[in-house]
C-alpha cells in the first residue's frame, strides 16, 4: 500500500536542473510588442503598431490573405448571418463587391430578410419581445409580399436561384434604398450571392403566400451555386460572417461535393468571425476544411469593430501591392 496522507513530507527541491533564461527559446520577445501611435497616423500605421501576438497577428494574416487572393483573381466569398446587416456594416460588403474583392456571398434566409427590409424602407429590426406576445412579431406585409412574390415568379420562369431573384427584383422595383442592399448591388454587379433557407426559421414562413415548393427550388438552386463557387476556392479565402449554424453546415458539405468531385482545396484560408467561439464554425470552417494543408484562422469580436477593421487592413494592403 502507498503512504499515508499524514505520512507526506515536502520534496526537497536541492536537487532540480536549471537552465538560462538567455539560451530558453520564448514565444514572445520585445520585436513582437506593440508601438505607441501618434495622433494623426493612417491607419496603415496604427495596423503597424499593433503586437505581432495572437489575434493581432492573426488579423493580419487574415488581411493578406483576402488581398492576396483578390489581387491575384483567386475566389474569395463572404458567407454571412443577418447579425452584420443590423449592425450596419452593409456599406463595408458592398464596397467589397463593387471593387471585385469578393467573388459571391452566401447569407442565410434571415440575411435576405433584413437586406431587403433595408432596401425597401431604410430600417429593419423589429423589437421581438414587444410583438411576440400579441402574434404580431414577424406579419411585416411589405416584407413577405415582396419576397414572396419575387419567388413565386422566379419559380415559374425557372433558372434563378433565391438570391438572383430577389436582388434582380429589388432593381426591377428601383426600391429607395436599393444602394445600401448588399443583394442590389451584387445583382447589378453579376456578382453572385447565394441564400440557404431552413424552412420555419424565417418570418416570410408564416406568411399565406408561403410556396415551399418554390422557397425549396430556388435556395435548392442556390446551393449548387455555392457549391460551384466553393469548388474554386484553391489559394482562396472563405469568411464566415456571424453565422453559428446555417453557413457553416452548408459550406462543410460544399466541400465535401467539391472533394467528390475532384476539385482541389489546396492552400485554403478559412476566416471565421463572431462574438464568442463557437462549434460548428469552429469545425466547419476554421478546423476540418483545412486539415489538407490549408490555413483557419478564428477573430473573435463584435462585427461593429472587427469587419471594419479586417477590410480596411485589406484595403490598405490592396493600395501597396
Amino acid at each position: 500500500m502507498g503512504a499515508r496522507k499524514l505520512d507526506w513530507v515536502p520534496l526537497e527541491l536541492g536537487a532540480i536542473k536549471t537552465s538560462s533564461l538567455y539560451e530558453r527559446q520564448s514565444k514572445v520577445t520585445t520585436a513582437d510588442f506593440a508601438h505607441p501611435t501618434a495622433a494623426g497616423d493612417s491607419f496603415g500605421r496604427f495596423m503597424e503598431s499593433l503586437p505581432d501576438i495572437l489575434a493581432a497577428r492573426d488579423l493580419r494574416k487574415a488581411a493578406s490573405a483576402v488581398s492576396a487572393a483578390a489581387g491575384s483573381g483567386k475566389t474569395v466569398i463572404l458567407g454571412m448571418g443577418a447579425h452584420p446587416i443590423k449592425v450596419g456594416v452593409s456599406p463595408l460588403i458592398i464596397e467589397a463587391i463593387e471593387r471585385g474583392i469578393f467573388s459571391g456571398v452566401a447569407m442565410n434566409g434571415a440575411g435576405m430578410i433584413h437586406d431587403v427590409e433595408i432596401a425597401l424602407a431604410g430600417k429593419t429590426s423589429e423589437d421581438v419581445a414587444a410583438h411576440l406576445g400579441s402574434g404580431e412579431f414577424g406579419m411585416a406585409r411589405e416584407t413577405a409580399e415582396f419576397i414572396l412574390g419575387a419567388v413565386s415568379r422566379a419559380y415559374s420562369r425557372g433558372g434563378q436561384g433565391l438570391g438572383g431573384a430577389v436582388g434582380k427584383a429589388l432593381l426591377a422595383e428601383n426600391t429607395p434604398f436599393a444602394n445600401l442592399s448588399i443583394l442590389a448591388v451584387a445583382a447589378r454587379n453579376h456578382v453572385p450571392v447565394t441564400v440557404h433557407v431552413a424552412i420555419g426559421t424565417d418570418i416570410i414562413h408564416m406568411h399565406p403566400e408561403m410556396d415551399g415548393a418554390a422557397m425549396g427550388a430556388l435556395t435548392y438552386r442556390d446551393f449548387r451555386l455555392f457549391c460551384s463557387l466553393v469548388s474554386t476556392l484553391q489559394h482562396g479565402v472563405f469568411i464566415n460572417l456571424g453565422s453559428a449554424v446555417v453557413i457553416p453546415e452548408v459550406f462543410l458539405k460544399a466541400v465535401s461535393v467539391a472533394g467528390n468531385l475532384g476539385f482541389s482545396l489546396e492552400a485554403l484560408t478559412t476566416v471565421n468571425m463572431d462574438f464568442l467561439r463557437q462549434y460548428r464554425p469552429m469545425v466547419n470552417v476554421v478546423q476540418r476544411p483545412t486539415m489538407g494543408g490549408g490555413t483557419g484562422i478564428s477573430l473573435t469580436g463584435h462585427h461593429e469593430i472587427m469587419f471594419p477593421l479586417l477590410m480596411a487592413a485589406v484595403l490598405e494592403e490592396i493600395e501597396r501591392r
